[in-house]
């Protein structure tokens, strides 16, 4: 699994890998059942402090994108039982953006295309 740590980002860096993890989903890189690299390992292999891995993968747990086995560690396994809350979540993040893009006289249809390509570019990935 391939994470690149931005550190000169003002965004936290567990943020950072909790998005790149989601986004590997997404991508299907990562795949149902596939294990994560041990937080040790990982944290090693990405030079940040062990705690900051922890941070991120119990971010993930929480949201429902990994469940921790006492055998295999991190296990991605997205729980999509939730949809409804995941849509208010979302609901949520996408009223910002459009406020912004109004602010910014961003268009509706500039908006929806950049979306549709979005999601273009994940089935084609």
């Amino acid at each position: 699994m391939l994470i690149e740590i931005d550190f000169n980002s003002p965004e936290a860096i567990y943020i950072q890998l909790r998005n790149q993890i989601v986004m590997a989903i997404a991508r299907e890189r990562l795949h149902d059942g596939d294990s994560l690299p041990s937080v040790r390992s990982l944290a090693g292999t990405i030079g940040v402090n062990m705690h900051t891995v922890n941070k991120a993968y119990a971010m993930l747990r929480e949201e429902g994108y990994l469940k921790l086995d006492r055998r295999k560690g991190a296990v991605v396994s997205v729980e999509t039982a939730g949809k409804d809350k995941e849509l208010d979540k979302i609901n949520d993040y996408m009223q910002m953006i459009v406020a912004q893009a109004i602010c910014k006289e961003i268009s509706r249809e500039e908006i929806t295309r950049m979306v549709d390509e979005m999601y273009e570019e994940f089935r084609l990935l």
